[in-house]
């Protein structure tokens, strides 16, 4: 499965080679050992790379999941990135060949969060200053094939896109074996020492933004998250989100944004957050020449906690 319901040749590829290579290692080893050497290891590691870097991601939501939310001033920041579904998912290493931009924002400052093809968890760095850290990650792009309409339908229902169908057949597609090209736009809220400071935009083309600091303000008539898709505010648009109580249960509920973009979030004392929101538009000539793919969507997620 890819970022949303349906199956790529490249997936299945990836998962191939996977299983290979983890099959040849497993016969390798010898009768009266177990032990797995670095040299599996190392392989190990390459097989999930390829299988990573040839294929889409694996769920619906892709997300940044800090270790912690706030840390002491001189701390480290450490987490994942997952992509799954209902706030649980697979972590994935980091691997630059997937992402355009990995950064961690503070005030006017930024820095390229490090690493090396390879590494788990993916954040793992000093704060780059004292207060709010926004950690933003672009994905490039990844592509996923629908069987049939069904599929497609259902994903466009649950992200509310309206009626399609009728666009659809405008535009003379196919009822079946058709591609979508798809980006992921994700951001984290870590508070730093005092956590002062304020998320802002970062130049993605639709990003959710916080009004709200989580580590600092007054919660109790909720989180304010404002949509944004290129230059302008998304008025009258859905917002998924995702409330993980600390026993680690998950209930979902959608919000409306208004006329300004705003939505306001009712949030729990320890409990984390994920608001996802999708664009869908038509791919661009250039775009569709180049990947085969009638649609296209962006998606913006943004985690964060309240004390």
């Amino acid at each position: 499965m890819s970022a949303i319901e349906g199956s790529t040749s490249w997936a299945r590829a990836g998962d191939n080679a996977v299983s290979q290579i983890n099959s040849a290692l497993d016969n390798s080893r010898t009768k009266d050992s177990l032990e797995e050497t670095e040299k599996d290891r190392v392989m190990r590691k390459l097989a999930l790379l390829f299988a990573i870097c040839a294929g889409p991601a694996l769920g619906h939501e892709f997300w940044l999941q800090p270790t912690a939310y706030r840390v002491a001033a001189d701390g480290r920041l450490t987490g994942d990135i997952v992509n799954g579904q209902n706030f649980d998912g697979v972590t994935l290493p980091y691997v630059p060949q997937r992402f355009v931009h990995f950064k961690d924002f503070t005030g006017d400052k930024s820095i390229d969060v490090p690493g090396r093809a390879g590494d788990t968890p993916a954040l793992d760095m000093p704060a780059l200053a004292e207060g709010l850290n926004v950690l933003a990650y672009h994905a490039r792009y990844s592509t996923v094939d629908y069987e049939n309409w069904e599929k497609f339908a259902k994903f466009a229902e649950h992200k509310d896109f309206g009626d399609l169908l009728a666009r659809h057949q405008e535009r003379g597609l196919p009822m079946e074996k058709f591609k979508e090209l798809y980006a992921r736009f994700s951001k984290t809220l870590i508070g730093v020492g005092n956590s002062e400071g304020a998320d802002r935009r970062f130049g993605m083309e639709t990003e959710i933004v916080a009004l709200t600091n989580p580590y600092t303000d007054d919660l109790s008539e909720g989180m304010q998250l404002q949509l944004y898709y290129q230059a302008d505010v998304r008025a009258d648009s859905q917002i998924e989100i995702f409330e993980k109580a600390p026993d680690e249960t998950v209930t979902i509920f959608l919000v409306r944004t208004d006329a300004q973009g705003i939505a306001t979030i009712p949030v729990k004392s320890g409990f984390s957050y994920m608001a996802d929101a999708v664009v869908l538009r038509e791919p661009s000539e250039e775009k569709a020449e180049a990947s085969g793919a009638v649609y296209e969507t962006l998606w913006a997620n943004l985690t964060f906690q309240a004390p």
